[in-house]
């Protein structure tokens, strides 16, 4: 599992460009610019964690590393596709399967106990419950 620090190293070993400045009502955001590099906006006061900016940090990267991207026009099925693939990269890196299974075998039951365990939102936990659940056919 990749912590906080981690996932800006990631970025910027993969030439992403990571910037803090308010947004207004979004939280973060991932742009895919036409020299074929991405970059990513985080607003950071709009963070109430740091469990918060890493999931939002972990979906961004999501986005970048998967090509996930579409524009406001996009259909609203696209956007479900990409959106989705961009979640499941950062369900990957932030939860690993395997590690979900251990702190599982450790005794962890609850969701928010779960999400403390992980430094994530609970409801980013939930989301990758619901989809390890869905993958593995459980």
């Amino acid at each position: 599992m990749a912590d906080l620090l981690e996932l800006y190293d990631l970025a910027e070993d993969h030439g992403i460009d990571v910037y803090w400045f308010d947004l207004g009502v979004a939280e973060s955001l991932s742009l895919f610019m036409d020299d074929g590099s991405c970059a990513i906006a985080i607003d950071p006061w709009r963070m109430p964690t740091l469990a918060d900016e890493r999931c939002k940090l972990g979906h961004e990267l999501g986005h970048c590393e998967t090509g996930a991207f579409y524009n406001r026009y996009a259909a609203r099925d696209l956007r479900q596709k990409h959106e989705h693939r961009a979640n499941v990269w950062a369900y990957k890196k932030l939860i690993p399967e395997d590690e979900l299974i251990e702190a599982l075998c450790q005794g962890y039951r609850e969701p928010w106990e779960l999400a403390e365990y992980f430094d994530v939102t609970e409801s980013f936990l939930r989301g990758a419950l619901k989809y390890y659940r869905e993958a593995t056919g459980g």
